[in-house]
C-alpha cells in the first residue's frame, strides 16, 4: 500500500494516523517532492476508476491561473488534465491510497481509509 501525501495537509495526517493505529503496512510518497509521472497518474486514475478532473483541486491558485474549471471533461480532454496534474502536482487531490488489491481510494474520510486497509488481494 502506498499513500500520496502532502505533510501540511490535515486529511493526510489523519489518514496516516489511522493507518498507524490499524497497523497497516504502507509507504509514504510526498508527491509534491516525488512528483508522479503522467503514466503514474494514468495508472492511479485507472485504479481509482476516476477521471483526472475528478481528482483535481480546482480551488488552488494554479488551477485558477490555468482556468481548469473551463476545460472540457470529455475523453479527448483527458490528456490535457493528466499533463496539468503532472506539471502542477499541487492540483492532485490528497491523500490517495493505493490498496493491496490493485485498486485505490481518495482517503479524505475515515471510511475511505478503512476501505483501503480492508482491500486485500484474493488468496
Amino acid at each position: 500500500m502506498e499513500i500520496w501525501i502532502n505533510p501540511a495537509c490535515s486529511k493526510c495526517r489523519g489518514a496516516l494516523s489511522l493507518l498507524d493505529a490499524e497497523g497497516a503496512e504502507y509507504t509514504v510518497r510526498r508527491y509534491l517532492d516525488d512528483v508522479p509521472t503522467e503514466a503514474e497518474i494514468r495508472d492511479v486514475l485507472d485504479r481509482l476508476g476516476l477521471e483526472p478532473w475528478d481528482i483535481t483541486r480546482t480551488q488552488e491558485a494554479v488551477a485558477k491561473e490555468l482556468g481548469v474549471r473551463e476545460w472540457g471533461r470529455e475523453a479527448a480532454d483527458r490528456e490535457r488534465w493528466v499533463a496539468a496534474l503532472a506539471a502542477h502536482p499541487k492540483l492532485i487531490q490528497r491523500p490517495i491510497i493505493t490498496a493491496e488489491d490493485g485498486s485505490a481510494v481518495v482517503g479524505r474520510s475515515e471510511e475511505a481509509v478503512r476501505d483501503a486497509i480492508a482491500r486485500r488481494p484474493p488468496v
